[in-house]
């Protein structure tokens, strides 16, 4: 080795080792520049890394009480799909709206049925006196019946006789049939001193229909009686009545000048 390569080998060392040594130099000043700061920064990522880990746990909690759960729900989900079919096949069977069954002769609500002496004077007679007894066959009516049509019922008819009649306008017609007869059967059972003069006469009226043999112990209603909201007396009305004659659940009968239509179970 000649002192010309010798040289180059020398300052090639002397190069490295300054290189090296600036690195180490770099090394210790990043490590001493903010030490304080950096001690605080990785407490803080700690403190942050910990929550996080607590959130996971939550999170894998529930969702393991929500694969627990899941059964339960598709138990649930079955029980109330096989509801849902019972309700379904029990409304074909039923008028869509369905009205409380409150008659439209209210006892203690009508101002025209209470004198208005007798709300006045509390300490009176009147006000403590016990309602008249309803008869016997009074008491065994009951609620009027609601023997709804079925569908297969309804296609039973001739197109002739059925119409444009559906199932929903006949069912909701036998609903206002028994709200006419409900009212008939309060009216006939009211005392006379809850009455006002026009209506005592028309319950004197009913009472004496109810009364006859053939109409004694069922539920009725008159013809005039057809005010809706789903019966009325016009052509609709009447071929309802034709149709529910036809299917066994009224019967009809002439008593004086009144249509009474008497509501029958079916056979």
């Amino acid at each position: 080795m000649d002192l010309k390569q010798a040289g180059s080998s020398l300052d090639s060392l002397i190069s490295s080792f300054n290189t090296r040594i600036a690195e180490l130099q770099e090394l210790v000043i990043a490590r001493n520049m903010y030490p304080a700061s950096s001690v605080t920064d990785l407490s803080a990522i700690d403190a942050a890394l910990k929550g996080m880990e607590l959130q996971v746990k939550a999170i894998k909690d529930r969702l393991h009480e929500e694969t627990k759960a899941i059964p339960k729900a598709k138990k649930l989900i079955a029980k109330s799909l096989r509801q849902q079919k019972k309700l379904q096949s029990m409304s074909v069977y039923a008028p869509s709206y369905l009205p409380e069954r409150t008659a439209t002769l209210n006892l203690d609500s009508d101002r025209g049925l209470v004198p208005e002496a007798c709300k006045q004077q509390p300490n009176q007679s009147t006000m403590v006196e016990e309602p008249a007894a309803i008869p016997k066959e009074k008491k065994s009516r009951g609620f009027p019946p609601l023997w709804y049509i079925t569908a297969g019922e309804l296609d039973s008819l001739s197109s002739y006789m059925r119409g444009r009649l559906t199932l929903e306008k006949v069912n909701a017609a036998i609903n206002d049939m028994a709200t006419y007869a409900e009212a008939n059967a309060q009216l006939i059972a009211a005392p006379k001193k809850k009455l006002a003069e026009n209506q005592w006469e028309r319950a004197l009226e009913l009472k004496d229909i109810a009364t006859t043999e053939s109409i004694k112990g069922k539920h009725f209603f008159l013809e005039t009686d057809m005010k809706g909201p789903s019966l009325k007396l016009d052509n609709t009305g009447k071929a309802i009545l034709t149709v529910l004659r036809h299917l066994g659940r009224i019967s009809e009968t002439r008593m004086g000048h009144h249509r009474v239509i008497i509501l029958l179970k079916p056979q």
